[in-house]
């Protein structure tokens, strides 16, 4: 019941922004990232990281933007806490292997 307690403790306290923030991060290879991640990363992911600590997608963050030169490249999914370190970057869904589904979706709603 303790361990409940602290967690329920921990999700009240944790403060969210509730504008979107910016911060520049770099594509990481396929290759890199399923070495971060074994098993874990398929062709319909695309991961990005910062080069150094910094700023980059964190908890509170899924479903966000990744945006390159304006365009709609990924949707925040995952990552791994600690936030912004160079060895784990963070894991997007690949927008454009849905761009499909998508339109067949808002042509139906």
């Amino acid at each position: 019941m303790m361990i409940l307690q602290l967690i329920m403790l921990a999700l009240l306290t944790v403060h969210l922004p509730h504008t979107l923030r910016c911060a520049n991060i770099t594509i990481i290879k396929h290759e890199e990232c399923e070495t971060a991640y074994p098993g874990n990363i398929t062709d319909t992911m695309v991961c990005a990281s910062v080069r150094e600590e910094g700023k980059d997608s964190c908890q509170g963050d899924s479903g966000g933007p990744l945006v390159c030169d304006g365009s709609l490249q990924g949707i925040i999914s995952w990552g791994q806490d600690p936030c912004a370190v160079t060895k784990k970057p963070g894991v997007y869904t690949k927008v454009c292997k849905y761009v499909d589904w998508i339109q067949k979706t808002m042509e139906n709603n």
